[in-house]
């Protein structure tokens, strides 16, 4: 009896410990969730154990940069930004040559791997060099498929094998600008986000570089197609066209060769009501407006579509006139609160202006009021700024929105004369105040605000987590030199968009490399911050992630520093074992603590920079991974965490 028992006792426990199928908890999307919650609801690794968590594994993309030489234009990867989706024990990824891969979710071992060979093409237009942030999938009783939107190109590829799907368009690809409504020169036309599928439909958007500027340069509209056929079944018009909703906003015709006021961020989707949620960018010519006057819908807009026929719902624009390179960069989050003690399905919505718009999803009726206030006008020549901007009375502002003298870099007296002596050579004002020909110090800066990575949201305990950056940039507007990317009057004069000796860390440059130089402000230059979305109060706010070419720099040496924090468009992910895992843009990995923003556990990682938000996964071995991609160029790899490392 005694026997029998022990046996019995050995076999539960066998049982209990042997991998089962139920166990498994995918990350099916790159944000998680069709919703952009980046949520996790695995608690194996939590406050209490996190501090043993180790590498797992680590796969390096191989990618490398490619010279010029005869027939071929010099191509290069960009930062590693991909999300990796995760779907029965399988990982797929992008890469930064918009290549697809398939990896053992357990170990890394590469499956199998096809490459689109954007790189042939050269360089984008987008400055960022070749990056990608991650792939979509469709599936059906007997078939999965992935899709990459690779430049401008949409592939469809067999899941178990990586190869290109003939019955889908052309041998597997359909060709993103065939069917626009004017020709585009495809050079500029890019994807960096990834598709979204909805049924039996692939939607994507487009992206086109901020430097391309010209009358009828490429527009943004967004598309679907069959998943199976590759026919597009419809197209939303972001500028709309004669007579189409909207129209008017674009005053003297200029809707007609007016460009971008695309959808570059990832899009979010409601599935139960057929909800397309876009974030839209930027017209042509950020900066300047002279030749588009009016509020140009829908560029800096969140517009809601009926996803089957792509048909506008409602849309608010958050910008108007767009003049401060304010794009929405971020997916929408589709959150449930509590509102007036019942559950409210709400859209919030992150942006560069460093608010949380927040809307009733079905109606698009502000949470709370959304204020339209004066802003100041412009004295640009032929501008004509909006007397007013949309101002939201809650939540507040997760980043500073002006630069005053009490702002400037102050660790030693000779910085604080240095700063000073730039920030007096240009304007400055509260958020809004326009670019100008004597430059105007403007804040948020390119970058935001929110990125395009920047939110996660706990719908158990209805917080979401926000990454912010305090980053300012100068835009001094002059004359344009027409060229293949310039045809307007005016534009901003990128080049010279940093603030001299002690210029901000983006410095105007679109990959948005470490700074060489002090930034113009104080720290923090990144902060983390929780905000209760019942209420919309801020919780806690705490500095993020370290900068160390400015800890190190020669100019501070000696000097004892507060926390920095990082500028980057990343945040983080966040799971129901009380933590958020995040960089915001730098090159260690945080655990923190969702109650108060403290650090648990931290992680430098190997390869450099983690510019990518990280996913969280539960094998069918019982394993919880925490995974993201990191580094870049000739050194992009993903990196794996788990409890004790190694499996």
């Amino acid at each position: 009896m005694t026997t029998v028992r022990i046996v019995s006792a050995l076999l539960l426990s066998l049982t209990c410990s042997l991998p089962a199928a139920a166990q498994r908890v995918d990350w099916p999307t790159t944000s998680g969730d069709p919703g952009a919650m980046r949520y996790s609801p695995l608690v194996d690794i939590n406050r209490d154990n996190v501090s043993r968590l180790k590498v797992a594994w680590r796969w390096n993309t191989g990618e490398k940069g490619i010279p010029a030489s005869a027939g071929q234009m010099a191509a290069r990867p960009g930062s590693f930004q991909a999300s990796p989706i995760v779907i029965g024990d399988t990982m797929y990824v992008s890469t930064g040559y918009a290549a697809v891969a398939a990896l053992r979710a357990a170990t890394g071992e590469q499956l199998w791997k096809f490459d689109p060979e954007i790189w042939r093409a050269g360089q984008p237009s987008n400055g960022t060099g070749l990056v990608h942030r991650g792939v979509a999938t469709w599936a059906a009783p007997n078939e999965r498929r992935i899709f990459i939107n690779a430049r401008w190109k949409l592939f469809a590829l067999d899941a178990k094998t990586g190869k290109p799907i003939q019955s889908f368009g052309v041998n597997g690809e359909v060709d993103l600008t065939a069917q626009l409504r004017r020709p585009v020169n495809k050079l500029q036309y890019t994807n960096t986000s990834p598709p979204i599928v909805y049924g039996d439909l692939v939607i994507v958007g487009n992206g086109v570089g901020d430097r391309i500027r010209y009358p009828f340069d490429p527009q943004g509209d967004v598309q679907a197609f069959d998943v199976k056929t590759g026919r597009r079944v419809w197209s939303f018009h972001t500028i709309p066209d004669s007579s189409e909703f909207g129209w008017e906003t674009w005053e003297n015709g200029s809707y007609k060769y007016m460009g971008h006021t695309n959808v570059w961020s990832p899009m979010s989707l409601d599935v139960a009501r057929g909800l397309l949620f876009l974030p839209v960018s930027t017209p042509t010519n950020d900066w300047y407006g002279g030749d588009r006057k009016g509020d140009n819908l829908f560029a800096e807009s969140v517009v809601a579509l009926d996803v089957k026929t792509g048909k506008r719902v409602w849309h608010y624009q958050i910008v108007h006139h767009g003049l401060w390179d304010y794009d929405l960069p971020s997916p929408p989050v589709l959150a449930t609160i509590t509102w007036n003690g019942a559950p409210r399905d709400v859209v919030a919505v992150p942006s560069k202006t460093a608010w949380i718009y927040v809307f009733d999803r079905e109606t698009g009726q502000p949470i709370w009021p959304i204020v339209e206030q004066p802003v100041p006008a412009s004295d640009v020549f032929g501008e004509r700024a909006s007397p007013t901007q949309p101002m939201p009375t809650n939540p507040a502002p997760f980043a500073r929105q002006s630069v005053t003298e009490n702002d400037l870099i102050d660790f030693t007296p000779e910085l604080k004369r240095r700063a000073l002596e730039v920030f007096k050579k240009y304007r400055s004002g509260p958020i809004f105040t326009p670019p100008s020909e004597q430059g105007t110090i403007v804040m948020p800066g390119s970058i935001g605000g929110a990125g395009w990575g920047s939110t996660a949201y706990d719908p158990g305990t209805h917080t979401l987590f926000v990454k912010g950056t305090n980053n300012p940039a100068m835009y001094r507007i002059q004359k344009g030199v027409p060229n293949d990317t310039i045809g307007y009057d005016y534009t901003v004069d990128l080049a010279s968009s940093g603030l001299g000796v002690t210029a901000d860390p983006d410095s105007g440059r679109a990959d948005h490399t470490p700074p060489q130089q002090l930034p113009l402000i104080k720290p923090p230059y990144g902060n983390m911050t929780a905000i209760d979305l019942n209420t919309g109060k801020q919780l806690w706010q705490v500095p993020l992630g370290d900068t160390p070419m400015i800890r190190n720099h020669p100019l501070l040496k000696g000097v004892t520093l507060p926390p920095l924090g990082v500028a980057g468009a990343v945040g983080g992910t966040v799971t129901k074992g009380g933590l958020i895992f995040a960089t915001g843009g730098g090159d260690v990995l945080y655990a923190l603590d969702t109650r108060d923003g403290s650090v648990r556990w931290q992680h430098a990682l190997p390869a450099g920079r983690g510019y990518s938000n990280p996913v969280s996964y539960r094998g069918a071995n019982g394993v919880q991974y925490v995974v993201m991609a990191t580094g870049g160029g000739d050194n992009s790899e993903l990196i794996a965490f788990s409890l004790g490392g190694a499996h």
